[in-house]
C-alpha cells in the first residue's frame, strides 16, 4: 500500500512538474510580444490609465520613445520591461559624457529598482547621412560608461534602432547586407554592441516594403497568408526582411548578434493596403509567428514589439503614421487580439 501510494505521490509531483513547465514555456512565448508606446496626440488617456491598459491586457514589454518621468513613475511597480529611448535630438550633446551621465542619473537610476529597464535605445532609424549619425557611437558608449557607473550593466543593454533601408541586396535574405554608406557607420556600433552583449534593435516594416514593390511583392506575403514557400525558401515577408541584416551581421563579423525587432505595425487607413482588415491580420498573424524563429535563426521567441498602443493624430509625416494604433483614445480595442 505504501508504494503504491509513494508512486502515485511521485508520479502527481512529476506531473505538476510537467504542468509547471508548460506554463512556463508559454509564458516565455507569450512574453516575446510588446507594444511601443507612442504619445504623439492629444487625446490619449493618462500614463496610468496605460500602463494599466498593458497590464489588463497582458501585455508585458514596453517601448518609450522619450524619457517621460509621468510615464516612468506609473510604470513603477508594474513588472512591465521597458525600452527607454534616447531621441535623435539628444545625441550631439550625448557626445558629452556628462550629459549622457545627468540624463541616466535623472532618467534611469532613479527608477530602476521600480521599473524593469531592459534596453535603452539610443537614436532611432539614423541614416549614415543624417547630422547625427557621427555621435550615434560616442553616445551609446557615453550612456554604457554612466549605466556601468550606476551598477545597472547587468540589468540594462544598451543599443540603437536601425531600420531597413540599410541593407542592399536583401532577396535572396542570404545576399543581405550593410550599403557601402551604412557599412562603416554600422559596423564600430556593431563591434560595440558585441562587446558588451547587446542585441541590434531593428524596426521591420512588411507594409512599406509591399507598399514600395508590389508589382514584386503579394499582400499575402506581406500578412502571413502565403501557402507554402517561395524560391528562396520563406513563407512571409517579415521572417526575410529579418533574415537579410542577419545576413548582413554575418558578412561583417557578427553572426552571434541577437535582433530584437523593436517595431513592427501595419495601419489601418491613410493609405495603399491600409485597412482595419489587413492590419488585424498581420497583427494576428505576427503574435503568432514570433513564438517560433526565422529559417536563419529557427530557435525563437522572437522579442518583437508591436507599433503602436494607440494611433497618434499629430504624429507628423504620411497620413498612415496617424493609423498604426492597436487601441482608440477610448482604451477600446481596435482589433481582437490575443497577447499572451
Amino acid at each position: 500500500m505504501d508504494t503504491f501510494f509513494s508512486t502515485r505521490r511521485n508520479f502527481a509531483i512529476l506531473l505538476l512538474l510537467g504542468v509547471i513547465s508548460s506554463i512556463e514555456l508559454q509564458f516565455t512565448g507569450a512574453q516575446s510580444i510588446g507594444v511601443c508606446y507612442g504619445a504623439d496626440g492629444n487625446n490619449l488617456p493618462s500614463k496610468q490609465d496605460v500602463v494599466n491598459l498593458y497590464k489588463s491586457n497582458g501585455i508585458g514589454k514596453m517601448r518609450i520613445y522619450n524619457p517621460d518621468e509621468a510615464t516612468l513613475e506609473a510604470l513603477r511597480g508594474s513588472n512591465i520591461e521597458v525600452i527607454l529611448g534616447v531621441p535623435n535630438d539628444n545625441l550631439q550633446s550625448f557626445t558629452n559624457a556628462g550629459a549622457a551621465t545627468d540624463w541616466v542619473n535623472k532618467y534611469v537610476k532613479p527608477y530602476s529598482n521600480d521599473v524593469k529597464f531592459k534596453y535603452i535605445a539610443v537614436g532611432n532609424e539614423v541614416h549614415p547621412g543624417d547630422a547625427g549619425a557621427s555621435s550615434v557611437l560616442p553616445a551609446i558608449q557615453n550612456v554604457q560608461s554612466a549605466i556601468s557607473a550606476a551598477n545597472l550593466q547587468d540589468q540594462i543593454k544598451v543599443s540603437t534602432a536601425i531600420d531597413s533601408s540599410l541593407i542592399q541586396n536583401s532577396y535572396p535574405p542570404n545576399n543581405g547586407a550593410f550599403t557601402d554608406a551604412a557599412s562603416g557607420f554600422i559596423s564600430p556600433i556593431i563591434t560595440f554592441l558585441s562587446n558588451n552583449g547587446a542585441p541590434l534593435l531593428a524596426n521591420i516594416y512588411p507594409y512599406f516594403s509591399y507598399t514600395g514593390n508590389p508589382q514584386s511583392i503579394t499582400l499575402d506575403y506581406a500578412l502571413f497568408n502565403q501557402q507554402g514557400t517561395n524560391d528562396a525558401g520563406y513563407q512571409n515577408l517579415f521572417d526575410a526582411l529579418l533574415d537579410s541584416i542577419y545576413a548582413a551581421l554575418e558578412k561583417i563579423g557578427a553572426s552571434n548578434m541577437q535582433i530584437v525587432v523593436s517595431e513592427s505595425g501595419w495601419p489601418s487607413a491613410g493609405g495603399d493596403a491600409a485597412s482595419v482588415d489587413n492590419a488585424a491580420t498581420y497583427y494576428k498573424n505576427l503574435i503568432s509567428h514570433v513564438k517560433s524563429g526565422t529559417p536563419k535563426r529557427p530557435n525563437g521567441p522572437i522579442e518583437t514589439y508591436l507599433f503602436a498602443m494607440f494611433d497618434e493624430n499629430l504624429k507628423p509625416g504620411a497620413e498612415t503614421e496617424r493609423h498604426f494604433g492597436l487601441f482608440n483614445p477610448d482604451k477600446s480595442a481596435k482589433y481582437q487580439l490575443t497577447f499572451n
